[in-house]
């Protein structure tokens, strides 16, 4: 079928280029994505998605960048498993972290990989284990805007570091002009939202700012926002609706959340063109990655500053976060389970679908067995 070629082609891109690589999708919405009736392609996948002893409700929660992912994945699963009912909670990577190494959910999704003190508390809740991380979505974190009259805008990393700093303030500023020169840009005041909970997806744009505008941005990456001024909304979706209501606004958030009419800026690399925000462009970024996690722990080192044609520069991988050993007895099948599921050929072929990048083969085949081995 014309679909599954399509699937086929978007996993065999990911795996070509991203060599070390995940959407989706920092933190924050109210929605939740549970268990639910199916439709008649959730009814085609049943038989490929092996529920074994699944039973029982599964509690997760964090990343608001893969909640798109989630839903897509939740629908096909429960179609298949109807005897697991899965409430994800998109509150943020911080709030994920947090309520997983309290012991509160089964697993966690973080834009951000374990850090050492988090490994830590996860072993009072991971008998005999700790926490691992599992790349399991990729894709690029779009930066999106509304001038009214302003279709097209590039920027480059210097800019944005000065509007998310509020040291430039305005629309029509000498620096966005010269960037844009054929921009009709309005004298317009600057609007610039960022988000209210901790969030992986502020660590990767600030981890992008730091890298790539050093002398711009003095502020140290992390998942809570440290400049000054500016508004700010609780979660991807909380931002995205902020862009899309005011004028003159500007945020950062996955290309998921880049609908309803959203325009996107187009950012300027050391490559000879501005590059978009896309999965293909973000897939060709995410390849200059590396595995620095260790043992069992798939954590991943990015490249904020690609030099390549075409590698879009703000990207975030989305991790699942899950004891290695030591699992709840009640939601290991389940978790196991469903985790097998979204790492599947399956489960990754309907990522591009909804705006992410598949994980690479070399690196879902180590996700794969070592959920496996969980225990």
């Amino acid at each position: 079928m014309k679909l599954q070629r399509m699937n086929r082609r978007a996993l065999a891109l990911g795996a070509l280029a991203v060599s070390g690589a995940l959407a989706l999708t920092a933190c924050g919405s109210d929605d939740t994505g549970n268990g639910g009736g199916g439709d008649a392609s959730a009814t085609a996948q049943a038989g490929n998605i092996d529920c074994g002893d699944a039973k029982g409700q599964l509690q997760a929660s964090g990343s608001s960048a893969q909640k798109n992912a989630i839903d897509a994945w939740v629908k096909q699963y429960t179609a298949a498993c109807k005897n697991v009912q899965i409430n994800y909670r998109p509150d943020g990577s911080g709030a994920g972290i947090t309520a997983f190494t309290q012991g509160q959910t089964a697993f966690a999704g973080s834009d951000s990989a374990l850090k050492p003190d988090e490994v830590e508390a996860s072993k009072k809740v991971c008998s005999g284990g700790q926490g691992i991380d599992l790349p399991m979505v990729g894709g690029p974190i779009a930066v999106g805007f509304n001038v009214p009259g302003v279709d097209t805008l590039t920027l480059d990393a210097a800019t944005l570091a000065q509007i998310f700093d509020s040291k430039i303030t305005n629309w029509n500023d000498e620096a966005i002009k010269k960037l844009n020169p054929e921009a009709k840009l309005p004298d317009l005041k600057i609007q610039a939202f960022h988000r209210s909970d901790e969030s992986g997806t502020t660590d990767n744009f600030t981890k992008y700012l730091k890298a790539a505008a050093p002398k711009d941005w003095k502020y140290e990456p992390g998942k809570a926002w440290e400049a000054k001024g500016g508004q700010s909304a609780q979660g991807s979706s909380g931002v995205a609706q902020q862009v899309k209501q005011t004028s003159g606004a500007i945020s950062y958030f996955e290309l998921s959340y880049a609908k309803d009419g959203i325009k996107t800026v187009d950012v300027k690399t050391e490559a000879a063109e501005p590059v978009k925000a896309s999965v293909e462009n973000a897939t060709a970024a995410i390849g200059a990655a590396k595995v620095v996690g260790t043992g069992k722990d798939l954590a991943l080192e990015l490249d904020y500053t690609p030099s390549a044609e075409g590698a879009y520069p703000i990207v975030l991988v989305t991790y699942e976060i899950v004891c290695d050993k030591g699992n709840k007895a009640e939601t290991l099948p389940a978790t196991k389970s469903f985790l097998n599921y979204i790492a599947s050929e399956d489960g990754q072929s309907l990522l591009a679908e909804a705006g992410y990048a598949p994980m690479p083969e070399e690196i879902i085949t180590k996700v794969r067995e070592t959920i496996s081995s969980l225990s």
